[in-house]
């Protein structure tokens, strides 16, 4: 019987490269899943269901918020994106731990409704890096990065809710980090639960075993007690 996986939440900054942190460790390991989301928006040319996103409807969107079926939703450009319960629970009972890249009010709402969850923030070492990987980029004017700033700034606050901090200030160092993290849940004891009340179990009826076998030592040989 494979062990269940983890539930991973990943956030960071807008530039912190949590995305490509992300990708290393699914071409990496094979022991992942990536969380795949749901939307009511159309697919674009080259996306396919289940893939990139499941495709629904508004009508089959809102009935799985009355079924308390997503972790977690919300609403854009009139489009809803939502994290669906069952692919999740569906790939951590198949024992793959699942990754969920997310921004940080998503993953407290995945969090108050999985608490096992593993909260991890990926960050650059300073924000005056981060800013320089936005300036970077040279894909957005400097009004677009201030707001981006002013975003990281407001996410900053929410970041003591995370239970690790994840410096990227080198890719594959962070992206091996990340993993050692990830595989260091499995080692709680919380999670073997199982085995514990297995040791426990076993080690207790050798220790009656050895009991009973002395006590019919003594009976055959009162002696041999007072001989040791």
């Amino acid at each position: 019987m494979s062990k269940k996986g983890s539930l991973v939440i990943i956030s960071g900054f807008s530039g912190a490269g949590k995305g490509t942190v992300v990708k290393e460790l699914m071409k990496n390991y094979e022991c992942y899943a990536l969380s795949i989301s749901a939307t009511t928006r159309n697919p674009r040319p080259g996306e396919e269901n289940g893939r990139e996103y499941f495709f629904k409807t508004k009508e089959e969107f809102e009935e799985l918020i009355r079924q308390d079926a997503l972790y977690e939703y919300a609403q854009y450009v009139d489009n809803y994106y939502g994290t669906p319960k069952a692919y999740i629970e569906e790939q951590l009972a198949a024992g793959k731990d699942v990754i969920l890249e997310i921004e940080v009010q998503g993953a407290l709402k995945v969090k108050e409704k999985n608490p096992q969850a593993l909260l991890l923030f990926v960050t650059p070492p300073s924000a005056e890096e981060l800013k320089h990987r936005l300036i970077d980029r040279g894909t957005e004017t400097m009004d677009v990065i201030n707001d981006r700033m002013r975003r990281a700034a407001e996410e900053s606050e929410i970041m003591d809710h995370y239970q690790y901090l994840v410096i990227n200030d080198d890719l594959d160092t962070c992206v091996k980090e990340v993993h050692q993290l990830i595989q260091s849940e499995h080692l709680k004891v919380s999670e073997n639960l199982d085995l514990v009340a297995d040791i426990q179990k076993r080690t207790q009826r050798n220790e009656r075993r050895i009991n009973y076998d002395t006590s019919i030592l003594y009976r055959i040989n009162p002696g041999s007690k007072q001989r040791r």
